[in-house]
């Protein structure tokens, strides 16, 4: 049995998953529709696959969070808790994960075992890079983007889709939340 695999990002309109200068965690735009949502997808049994990278990023930001920051919101707090796999060529566990483990090697080898072998379904937040490469070679089954009404030309980071291959998407499922942020989940199959 193969399960499914969803990369799942936050996104400006502009495609930057986040930005610098004086915006906030969810461009500021985070409101009780969206963080309840987003409880209830992590509520579900999964997995979830991290880059060596977005790992250490979780990490430290969760370390400097403190209680009532935005970082533990519930989602957050439940994400952290699901079983994780951190696909590392440099990373040693024990990590600083509830339950983590290190998977060595290439990701697209990692996590196609994984779909193979994995009971639940997988999910990966964030990982941009390694989240590009397994689209490419087929393993994203659904592409959730989370759309933020934000532009942010000037300040923008980590574009999430540069230098990603052609694809053709599918959309499976919308919703909108708090009036004016988008929840977009689609197939995504390789253009061409």
């Amino acid at each position: 049995m193969t399960v499914t695999y969803t990369f799942d990002v936050f996104s400006s309109l502009d495609g930057f998953g986040a930005a610098g200068g004086d915006w906030t965690g969810y461009w500021g735009k985070q409101g009780p529709e969206l963080l309840g949502h987003r409880l209830a997808r992590y509520e579900q049994k999964q997995r979830m696959v991290f880059g060596a990278n977005t790992y250490r990023e979780f990490v430290q930001m969760l370390s400097a969070a403190g209680a009532e920051s935005e970082v533990r919101d519930p989602w957050v707090t439940r994400m952290v808790n699901l079983p994780a796999t951190v696909v590392s060529t440099t990373l040693e566990e024990p990590l600083n994960w509830p339950d983590a483990v290190v998977a060595h090697g290439d990701a697209v080898d990692v996590v196609a075992r994984l779909k193979k072998e994995s009971e639940v379904p997988l999910r990966s937040h964030g990982s941009v890079s390694m989240n590009r490469a397994l689209m490419a070679a087929g393993l994203v089954d659904f592409v959730q983007v989370t759309l933020f009404p934000v532009i942010t030309g000037q300040t923008g980071l980590d574009p999430i889709f540069q230098g990603a291959a052609d694809f053709d998407l599918e959309l499976v499922e919308s919703t909108t939340l708090d009036g004016n942020i988008q929840e977009l989940i689609y197939r995504p199959t390789l253009h061409g």
